[in-house]
């Protein structure tokens, strides 16, 4: 009960930048990923591990009408299935300058203050500082940490994702449409 609380009473610190977010965006290694990468042979390439529990808050907020996408500067085949398999809105990858994705999503007529994105690197460092909120895990440098609105309290690939979409939706009063029960 304790970090529902948490979450509730960080969403309302950050309420004026979170009430603004339409688009929610996100690194994948160190953020969706713990970081690691594993070969798994020439047919299959670099794997990832990823969170059942960052996936269902992307759809979460994909039900809710916000646009949910990646940023990563790797291009593998697991990344796109698991984008496939949430069928994101935006899907950006094998470029480290994450510029150009922002620059892509304003273009669709979204502003830098209604995008949230979490990133961990320094290449992802001018989409956090532009970001309308920006988040990161506590592994990453001091650099990244210090220019971010909030770093989470759990690590990359352990449902870091979940915990800011859980401070965004308390501020923007999103109920999983799961919780809704008529009879």
């Amino acid at each position: 009960m304790s970090e529902f609380r948490d979450f509730r009473e960080i969403s309302r610190k950050f309420q004026d930048k979170l009430k603004k977010i339409k688009v929610f965006l996100a690194d994948v290694d160190g953020i969706l990923t713990d970081g690691r990468i594993f070969w798994a042979g020439p047919e299959v390439g670099f794997n990832r591990a990823f969170h059942a529990l960052d996936g269902y808050g992307m759809k979460m907020l994909q039900r809710a009408g916000l646009k949910v996408g990646i940023i990563s500067g790797g291009d593998s085949k697991s990344v796109k299935v698991r984008s496939d398999y949430l069928k994101l809105d935006y899907v950006f990858i094998g470029n480290e300058d994450k510029r150009e994705a922002l620059l892509t999503v304003m273009k669709d007529g979204f502003k830098p203050e209604e995008v949230c994105f979490m990133g961990d690197e320094f290449f992802d460092l001018p989409v956090l500082k532009k970001a309308g909120f920006s988040a990161t895990v506590p592994k990453a440098s001091p650099e990244i940490r210090e220019a971010v609105d909030y770093v989470t309290q759990r690590e990359g690939g352990d449902a870091c994702v979940r915990e800011v979409i859980d401070i965004l939706r308390f501020a923007q009063g999103i109920v999983p449409d799961i919780l809704e029960f008529e009879e």
